[in-house]
């Protein structure tokens, strides 16, 4: 007798957006949602959500059911009953649908519910890396024991790095993407020399684009430079920028919605992106679709992208700023080496979803091409 019940892909995510105005909370993890129940119109998708929002709670985001279960840091035992709650939840779901496998945000506790529910009813079960989850430290790892093949790494950098640092080396590698249809028109005047954007903590090293700001306006640049984000080091950053005397150069702006801070990466003429840690950002990926350059310290794929420019220190960091500042003829053509909806196909297709059929109903064709799946 064939199976009726709705075929359901089960997301297991340690935060997602409270509501559809939320667009600050993970944004790449939300465009991919999006793109991957637009590639997959038949199947059912419900995200289950620990920790944020801090509350107990289901709704309807964008089409899709999220349940919340409001673990915010309430001590040990309630974050034990909200596992507990997660597990009898995912039981009822898997009665109740045809679960066609579980994926998990970030190598941590969620990951160790999803891997042991998995396991406990013979589903396919991928956890998807996706930054600091790689570092040395996650304790998830050993309870875990996960094999190469349930893991998808978002870089070729999260790949090493996870296999240096617990001798793992994950069998897929699929970057976020960009979803392209977010952009404006092209055609923004670039007034912003550089921007910034980014949660404001000590891994994203914001003292270092104001440091970068400051030589570069000792060797008589007038550099307009905006930092974009919320966090602990506000304070000391404004505090920073006032000591240093480049009120005039830099401006703080705070937490923006996501489509503002596209809009302002179509104004900027480079992001720099400081950070001595970092998965894949998809602010750099977004940043060179709007036309900018980007500066890092952090390679993220073995291979070259166009426009994206690598320091190795601090010196190699301001002679890239200090020549694309001086460049008279500057490179503003978009650059889009992966896209969400490419994503969104290689997820699916480790799930045995239909891949032609899906591009069908895609709004733009995916190749598929683009990721390196081993």
């Amino acid at each position: 007798m064939p199976n009726t019940k709705l075929k359901t892909l089960l997301i297991i995510t340690p935060g997602f957006p409270k509501n559809e105005a939320d667009t600050t909370c993970i944004p790449p993890q939300q465009v991919f949602v999006k793109a991957l129940k637009e590639v997959n119109p038949g199947l059912n998708i419900i995200v289950l959500t620990l920790t944020y929002p801090f509350v107990t709670d289901e709704y309807e985001w964008h089409g899709i059911k999220v349940i919340s279960f409001g673990n915010k840091n309430k001590g040990r035992l309630f974050g034990v009953a909200a596992g507990v709650k997660m597990w009898l939840t995912l039981t009822r779901l898997h009665k109740q649908y045809q679960v066609a496998g579980l994926l998990s945000f970030w190598l941590g506790k969620c990951a160790y519910i999803a891997d042991k529910f998995a396991k406990k009813n013979n589903l396919d079960h991928y956890c998807w890396l996706l930054g600091q989850d790689a570092k040395p430290g996650n304790k998830y790892v050993k309870k875990i024991k996960p094999q190469a093949g349930s893991l998808i790494a978002i870089s070729d950098f999260i790949a090493k790095g996870l296999n240096t640092n617990y001798g793992i080396l994950p069998a897929h590698i699929i970057p976020v993407g960009v979803d392209a249809a977010m952009f404006t028109t092209a055609g923004a005047v670039r007034d912003i020399d550089i921007l910034g954007a980014g949660s404001l903590i000590p891994l994203k090293q914001y003292a270092i684009f104001l440091e970068m700001v400051k030589c570069l306006k000792y060797y008589s640049l007038d550099i307009k430079a905006v930092i974009c984000g919320d966090g602990p080091e506000r304070q000391m950053l404004a505090a920073l920028i006032n000591t240093m005397g480049l009120e005039d150069n830099i401006t703080l702006v705070g937490e923006l919605p996501h489509t503002e801070v596209l809009a302002l990466m179509q104004r900027s003429k480079i992001l720099l992106h400081p950070s001595n840690y970092e998965g894949f950002s998809t602010v750099c990926l977004e940043a060179l679709y709007a036309g900018a350059q980007v500066v890092s310290f952090i390679r993220p794929m073995a291979n070259d992208i166009p426009n994206w420019h690598i320091a190795a220190n601090k010196e190699e960091m301001l002679e890239h700023l200090s020549t694309i500042l001086r460049n008279k003829h500057p490179d503003y053509e978009p650059v889009i080496p992966y896209t969400v909806l490419d994503s969104a196909l290689a997820i699916a297709k480790l799930f045995h979803y239909n891949a032609a059929a899906m591009v069908s109903n895609s709004r733009a064709m995916a190749s598929n091409e683009s990721f390196a799946l081993k």
